[in-house]
């Protein structure tokens, strides 16, 4: 999404207003928790929707 929209980490970050640590671990993966908080602006700062930036892994399938 950030390739999509043309933004990088650090503008992200200063859009939603937390570290640049944060979306960098969330794009990095696998992040262990995200706040809906957290979801909901950086979904307002690149005019999507959770899914965009989210998805589904089983045990399975993330190798564990």
């Amino acid at each position: 999404m950030l390739a999509k929209r043309k933004t990088s980490v650090g503008e992200l970050a200063e859009r939603v207003g937390i570290a640049p640590a944060n979306p960098a671990v969330l794009k990095n993966g696998p992040a262990k928790a995200v706040r809906f908080t957290t979801l909901a602006a950086l979904c307002e700062a690149l005019d999507c929707r959770p899914g965009g930036l989210l998805r589904w892994e089983t045990a399975d399938s993330a190798g564990a």
